[in-house]
């Protein structure tokens, strides 16, 4: 029996033990299961609400799994409370470099240095400090602080416009008109036709569909494995269909105080209504529509309250706005996102197929040394692969080659065999999500809701 299964059999059996609990969690997170080191560490902070090792380890099991716009305002809510974790200021930098935050992480990390235990991390402050590219502001996205006294929230003033976002004088500048469509996106074939007859056809025909009584636009929701392609095929249907596109993350919305997070979210979506046609994108959807019954603090139920007010439009009228959610975990989800005329519209994002594997692939290899690249071959030996997986294969072949060329002092390409040696040793990150939808479509489809994924799988019900 491997460490792993020890710790798991003996967290199963003393699940009230909180010292246990956490070797398992951090366990799993080395092994790279990050939703049992997520079910690990809420077993503990269910034990104790104000464990700080444990929300540390919450936030980065989260952030293995996609959510990294949630473990950023989990542990900004963290330092906030106690300034004195140097972990939590070095893993906030950690998560909000990962976000392209360069300037708000610098500070964090500089933060974690100055505290009674902060240790350097090498390869965090070589993409800090000597990477180059363009630096953001440090309030560019309104997530706070660092200040003598430690954390400081957004200041709720309507000055800063709304918290997280990058509103100024000139009003939200993250307003995109996306120059990619379908074309543009190999493969997904099943995927673009659901969304052709699901929201191009609509949107492109309102004057018909207002003939038979039915406004263009509503909801829809995108669910799969994390890396596959959610928000890359958001931003081509916009692109599609010539719409604007906004593209919010949950800490654009997320505020300390009372109220302001409401303010936030209605600010977005009037945004979005005066510039219709449009597409309101919300990636990590399940982190602002989690299932009521779960939130104990009122606050919480209050946004999501909003949230569906919003979407049925109860504030105003939502005519011409298309509104997209994605998310990695449908089962956190209110079920009443799904009723109609909210996210009554499911469509499951799977892993890339073959052809868009072949793409992926022919894409990634483009401006680096590959000799011989087949493909073709590549993509049948790497299925239910996603597109993040795939990347990873070329990146640490990248490596190796990188650490021969220079012993060498010279070019080494990277050849099929580099990427086929590669893809053995790399377990596809789909495997994991799958294992836990597998669970949910068997025992928890109510109104045939994972049948898709059922359908993946080739389980008949």
């Amino acid at each position: 029996m491997s460490q792993l299964e020890s710790l798991r059999e003996a967290a199963r059996v003393s699940p009230d033990n909180i010292p246990l609990q956490m070797l398992f969690g951090e366990a799993c997170l080395n092994e790279f299961a990050a939703d049992e080191a997520m079910g690990a560490f809420q077993q503990v902070l269910k034990l104790n609400p104000s464990h700080p090792e444990a929300r540390i380890g919450l936030a980065r099991a989260l952030h293995h799994t996609g959510r990294t716009s949630e473990a950023v305002v989990r542990l900004e809510a963290l330092v906030a409370e106690r300034p004195e974790l140097s972990a939590a200021w070095l893993h906030l930098s950690r998560f909000l470099m990962a976000e392209g935050l360069r300037d708000q992480a610098k500070a964090c990390y500089e933060k974690s240095l100055a505290l009674p235990g902060g240790l350097p991390d090498p390869a965090l402050e070589q993409e800090l400090y000597l990477r180059g590219g363009t630096e953001k502001p440090s309030d560019s996205k309104g997530l706070g602080r660092v200040t003598s006294e430690g954390w400081e929230a957004p200041i709720a003033t309507e000055e800063r416009g709304f918290s997280g976002s990058p509103m100024g004088a000139d009003g939200f500048d993250g307003i995109e008109q996306p120059d990619l469509n379908f074309d543009d996106i190999g493969g997904m074939e099943p995927v673009k036709e659901e969304i052709r007859m699901k929201i191009i056809y609509p949107l492109k025909n309102p004057d018909l569909f207002r003939a038979y009584g039915k406004k263009a636009g509503g909801g829809v929701l995108l669910y799969g494995p994390p890396g596959c392609g959610k928000t890359l095929i958001s931003r081509a249907t916009a692109g599609e269909i010539e719409a604007n596109f906004l593209s919010i993350g949950i800490h654009q919305i997320l505020d300390l105080y009372i109220g302001e997070s409401e303010k936030n979210l209605h600010k977005l979506f009037e945004l979005a209504r005066d510039n219709a046609p449009a597409i309101l994108f919300f990636d990590e959807v399940d982190a602002l529509a989690a299932d009521r019954r779960d939130l104990r603090k009122s606050a919480g139920r209050t946004l999501i309250n909003q949230f569906l007010a919003e979407m049925d439009g109860n504030v105003a009228s939502n005519d011409g706005l298309l509104i997209l959610g994605a998310t990695n975990a449908p089962w956190h989800i209110d079920p009443a996102f799904r009723r109609p005329g909210r996210f009554d519209r499911i469509l499951f994002v799977p892993p890339p197929d073959e052809e868009a594997r072949e793409a992926i692939i022919t894409i990634l290899a483009k401006g680096k040394p590959v000799s011989q690249l087949d493909a073709r071959s590549l993509a049948q030996k790497t299925r239910n692969f996603s597109g993040a997986d795939l990347k990873a294969i070329f990146d640490t072949a990248v490596e190796r080659s990188l650490a021969q060329a220079m012993k060498q002092g010279q070019v080494v390409p990277i050849t099929q065999r580099d990427l086929l040696d590669v893809a053995k040793s790399i377990r596809s990150s789909t495997q994991a999500w799958f294992e836990s939808a597998k669970n949910y479509a068997l025992y928890s489809n109510q109104g045939g809701f994972y049948n898709d994924v059922l359908a993946f799988l080739g389980i008949k019900k």
